[in-house]
């Protein structure tokens, strides 16, 4: 049973974080390592392939490619969802979002009701704010919330935030959001400017602050300056891999989507450089470890009011948001730690998943996350060069539907083991089995050939099911 929030910390104490953090710093024999500082930055509907260094042939992103070239790229890694809150749940409680009724985006009571959802994410549950918090950290979240909004909805500090301004939220935003007609053009800007105002007020203890971005998200309106960028864009569907060519060369307008689209990730790249800029100018940047993802893949321009935010590309891969295939959650991790993650490294083996962030961050500056029973393991080794198999699959429930091609839709449970990721229905039909390593795009079902290990893997995914709340 998940222990909650309150039991969590009443179980560790003010006495036992005293200890914990006495037996980590006071070694007779080596002084004591300051606890590095925590940037989370997650961007909203970019696809695995969508930034130069990902392989896009048309995105200028050097601040997202210098990131990269700075730290290191995983190649595969896992969202717990293929949409915004059961995702981003993952990430705050390291456990699957089904566990929390988070099965859906969050929308209105009425809609939560029908999906069979709770209105927010519950406050009593333990997040990775807290559990820094509580560790001495000051926190902030900043950006993107969709964990819960509307009518007596917890605000971000409810869930170990001390200083926060969101939006798709309950708490304190920016008035801009009503007045500025380029407001989500801006909103990189406006989110980086709180988030370096925070690190300069609290440097006096480490920091751990999300910076949850609204693009390439949906509505996308670039500047003019922005969209001046890739005026002269010519468009080829053939510059692309197979799955993303064909869903180009059937877009509507693919010349002005992806100018469109380039333009809001090259604002929303700007944006990052001055961040990165401020951790140089500061000197925290070597003391600071800084994590890059996106929530789900890119969204389908099928959906009415996506037609430019759905030009993100999955790359080689199938699928887009929505779809448990591996466009829609395998996403983009960059992890930069100066000194401890190696810089330009690519990490084309590791198997990592979002379930994993909480007890990483956790084993990263000290704190013991065993009493909270994730669903994801600590990876930290992995971070800094150890090449290991992960010790516990992953598994993903969706009960939606998709946008536009019925071809990227999969039956509604999934597991990844090794190589393997196996699909099946709630009712144990349907079944379809990919080597993901051989065949990312997976266009071969090697299911008919694979009778035992389908049986297993099946069994293993059905169980797992059966440990959900109903």
């Amino acid at each position: 049973m998940q222990k909650t929030r309150r039991e969590f910390l009443k179980a560790l104490g003010v006495a036992g974080l005293a200890a914990l953090a006495s037996r980590l710093e006071a070694r007779a024999d080596t002084p004591a390592a300051p606890k590095p500082n925590i940037i989370f930055i997650l961007t909203d509907d970019q696809g695995w392939g969508d930034a130069k260094r990902f392989g896009h042939p048309y995105l200028k992103t050097p601040n997202i490619d210098r990131l990269a070239d700075s730290g290191t790229w995983f190649k595969q890694f896992y969202v717990a969802n293929p949409v915004c809150s059961p995702s981003r749940t993952a990430f705050m409680t390291g456990h699957y979002p089904a566990r929390h009724g988070v099965h859906q985006h969050f929308a209105t009571h009425a809609e939560n009701r029908r999906r069979g959802m709770p209105d927010w994410l519950d406050p009593d549950v333990t997040t990775v704010c807290d559990l820094l918090k509580s560790a001495g950290y000051a926190t902030a979240h900043f950006g993107k919330w969709h964990l819960g909004g509307g009518a007596g909805a917890p605000t971000p500090d409810a869930y170990g935030s001390d200083v926060s301004r969101t939006v798709n939220s309950a708490g304190p935003g920016w008035p801009q959001e009503e007045t500025d007609p380029y407001f989500r053009a801006h909103s990189t800007d406006l989110i980086v400017d709180e988030a370096i105002a925070f690190m300069k007020e609290r440097r006096e203890k480490p920091f751990y602050v999300n910076v949850w971005t609204l693009v390439p998200h949906a509505l996308l309106k670039p500047t003019p300056e922005e969209l001046a960028v890739y005026a002269d864009l010519k468009v080829n569907p053939e510059d692309f891999p197979a799955w993303m060519r064909s869903y180009v060369a059937a877009a509507k307008d693919p010349a002005q989507q992806m100018k469109v689209f380039c333009a809001a990730v090259t604002g929303l790249d700007k944006a990052i450089g001055r961040l990165l800029d401020f951790l140089d100018e500061s000197g925290l940047a070597k003391d600071t470890v800084v994590f890059f993802s996106s929530d789900n893949g890119p969204e389908d321009y099928h959906i009415g009011n996506a037609a430019n935010a759905g030009m993100g590309s999955p790359g080689v891969m199938r699928a887009r948001k929505r779809s448990l295939y591996e466009g829609g959650v395998r996403t983009p991790l960059l992890v930069r730690w100066p000194g401890r993650v190696k810089a330009g490294r690519v990490d084309e083996t590791s198997v990592l998943a979002s379930v994993d962030f909480l007890p990483t961050v956790c084993g990263i500056v000290g704190i013991d996350a065993g009493k909270l029973q994730c669903d994801g393991e600590d990876v930290g080794d992995i971070l800094t060069g150890t090449s290991r198999p992960r010790r516990k699959p992953i598994f993903w429930e969706w009960r939606g539907g998709v946008a536009g091609d019925h071809a990227y839709l999969p039956p509604r449970l999934a597991v990844r083991e090794g190589k393997w990721k196996l699909y099946v229905d709630f009712d144990g039909s349907g079944r379809q089995l990919y080597d993901v390593v051989a065949d990312a795009s997976q266009e071969h079902d090697m299911a008919k050939d694979n009778a035992d290990l389908v049986n297993r893997l099946a069994g293993e995914v059905l169980a797992w099911k059966k440990t959900l709340p109903p």
